[in-house]
């Protein structure tokens, strides 16, 4: 009897040492430990609370201890516009979610938080950041592997400021430029945005051989960031090109042309989707169930987690956010795992319990969301390295990828018109000239012409981040002995008072995003078309549109010696230049139908109606100098 009771006391200390050890290792810290039971683990440990706060991502300027431990907050959002300091340095952005990562491993299981932003053209946010052309201009280079090595740039320079997670790629189907979020597309054509879906490995890595089909993938090497295939699905087909409108199309339509790159981005392991703030045949897509958890996840297989635009559920009601319980109920029952509640994330939280407590939700639906979260997490090698890498702090605005985007530049600009008929071309220009006029509001300004999402969400005029504006290329590009002259607007008696060489004019549309930038009569800013009559009429002159789409340029056009559609090309203008002088040649390739007039729209390629001014597709060539004279 003795006996049996030290075996029963040497088999409670047994059990109880390893439950000790098992409580002071869990299997969900030891990296060793296969993916799936790291999840089940760690979710096993969860309470409701703490599963709800990782569905649950709050703006940057709401964020505090306090709230992140009360709430157990899994992730933030930098919106536009939002940063530590102003001209922060990599080194101040890092320092900044460092804070976050402590505050939230401080919480009883330690989750590391998810950082997210709006890197889509570079990480465009941060100042002195390289920014890239938008994707109305990358889709003109028709070159995937470019853009693949501006996804690895992008994810290096995101990961310079301790940020692991980017919105990107946009790979909506603009099929109507008054869209003002038509430059967020790389075509019209499904088949090239298709092509384009290249930038996700760029992002998050290569999947290596025999990996799981659609199993979404991040090299965790902390180089690369998660991803973000948005937004799920025909955001680009709405009625009208109306910012989060309707987009009416029959199922085969939505499949043939709005589909296909999810496909591809499920394929290349893209970690997250974003849901569409627009509606399908009236009914809003963040609660559309058959399209986000029907087609989405039950049929291509998705495993990443699908997270909501900024304070989209709000709009699932008309007016937003008159019935939020409602909108709550119906976007998670729809599928959306993780929810941009950037300000109003306690009346989420509230209305998020009470459902479930009353089982309007069941419970298998939150799990479904937070083991999809963790699974992107763990993904990321987060649990392991959650604080930034100091050694990346000179990524940030690198020459290295500054030559990248000045090639990308390059490659974007499509030349419509290089002569007048019976006369020699124009381009490339002589970079010996006696006297050369610059004109146009897009000549000198950083913020111009790099558009939309760039330091501010809706962009801004003036030199608001370090780059090369048109102006200053041209200046470092001709001859010493030539004379480069600035003047904005010229006026008549200006313009006969000089004998100048050529013109060069940049004009075209003023910084924009979603909303703001629809537009009905796709006219440039003024006196965009005063400038090109006036210096056009009296000098020989080449005319460059920064845009993010083609605009009206037809009455003006006979007036141009040569046009070319520069698009947003971001802040390395020294490419244009490259291309103007002929060190480089023409390239590019319209990607999107350049119509007449805006009662021609919409207008695609294949359309019946089909009469454009310069068709999908189009563009001169030219070729360098040096090859001219080689030749």
């Amino acid at each position: 009897m003795v006996r049996l009771s030290v075996f029963m006391v040497l088999a409670f200390l047994c059990s109880s040492t390893t439950a000790i050890e098992a409580a002071e290792h869990p299997k969900y810290k030891d990296p060793k430990q296969p993916l799936h039971v790291r999840i089940k683990d760690l979710m096993s440990r969860m309470t409701l609370e703490e599963k709800i706060g990782q569905m649950t991502m709050i703006e940057l300027n709401v964020t505090s201890p306090e709230v992140i431990r009360k709430y157990h907050i899994g992730n933030i959002l930098i919106a536009g516009g939002s940063a530590p300091a102003p001209h922060a340095s990599a080194e101040k952005w890092m320092d900044m979610t460092d804070e976050f990562q402590k505050w939230a491993l401080s919480d009883r299981l330690g989750i590391p938080i998810i950082v997210g932003t709006d890197a889509i053209h570079g990480h465009n946010n941060v100042y002195n950041s390289t920014i890239f052309p938008h994707n109305v201009g990358l889709g003109a280079t028709w070159d995937p592997q470019l853009i693949k090595k501006i996804g690895a740039a992008t994810a290096l320079e995101v990961r310079a400021t301790g940020i692991p997670y980017s919105f990107a790629p946009c790979i909506a189907v603009c099929r109507d430029p008054r869209w003002g979020r038509c430059y967020e597309s790389y075509s019209e054509d499904p088949k090239i945005v298709q092509t384009m879906t290249e930038i996700i490995p760029g992002l998050q890595g290569d999947i290596p051989a025999n990996y799981p089909m659609n199993f979404p993938y991040i090299n965790n090497d902390r180089i690369k960031v998660a991803g973000c295939a948005k937004h799920f699905v025909g955001d680009g087909g709405t009625i009208n090109g109306i910012d989060e409108n309707n987009t009416i199309i029959d199922w085969n339509g939505l499949k043939n042309i709005h589909m296909p790159a999810y496909h591809d981005s499920v394929r290349k392991g893209v970690a997250t989707i974003m849901v569409s703030y627009s509606s399908w045949n009236g009914k809003k897509m963040h609660s559309n169930y058959d399209l986000i958890t029907g087609y989405l996840k039950n049929k291509l297989k998705f495993k990443g987690f699908v997270i909501s635009d900024s304070e989209a559920i709000d709009r699932i009601t008309s007016p937003p956010h008159a019935n939020y319980t409602y909108s709550v109920q119906a976007s998670i029952l729809a599928g959306i795992d993780m929810v941009i509640v950037p300000f109003k994330f306690v009346e989420f939280i509230d209305d998020l319990t009470l459902l479930l407590k009353k089982n309007v939700i069941p419970m298998s639906r939150i799990d479904d969301a937070v083991e999809r979260i963790l699974r992107v997490k763990f993904m990321l090698g987060h649990f392991e390295n959650p604080m930034a890498d100091r050694s990346l702090a000179s990524q940030l605005g690198s020459q290295e990828h500054r030559e990248l985007a000045r090639e990308a530049v390059r490659k974007s600009l499509v030349l419509l018109k290089n002569g007048k008929t019976g006369d020699e071309p124009l381009l490339p220009l002589p970079k010996k000239a006696q006297k050369i006029l610059v004109a146009g509001t897009h000549a000198n300004d950083i913020g111009n012409q790099c558009g939309g999402w760039t330091i501010e969400w809706n962009g801004q005029s003036g030199n608001i981040t370090v780059g090369t504006t048109i102006l200053t290329a041209i200046k470092n590009t001709v001859d010493p002995s030539a004379e480069v002259t600035y003047n904005e607007n010229p006026n008549k008696e200006f313009l006969n008072s000089n004998d100048f060489s050529y013109a060069i004019v940049i004009v075209g549309e003023l910084p924009y995003s979603e909303s703001v930038g629809d537009s009905k009569d796709l006219k440039i800013a003024e006196p965009g078309y005063s400038t090109i009559t006036n210096v056009c009429e009296s000098v020989k002159c080449v005319v460059i549109v920064i845009s993010g789409r083609p605009v009206i340029i037809e009455p003006y056009l006979e007036k141009m010696d040569a046009l070319v559609a520069a698009w947003l090309p971001g802040t390395e203008g020294q490419g244009v230049a490259d291309v103007l002088y002929g060190v480089y040649g023409f390239t590019g390739k319209l990607a999107r139908t350049w119509m007449r007039t805006v009662e021609q729209l919409p207008m695609n390629v294949g359309d019946a109606h089909y009469d454009p001014l310069f068709p999908f597709g189009y563009g001169l060539t030219t070729t360098p100098r040096e090859l001219i004279a080689a030749q």
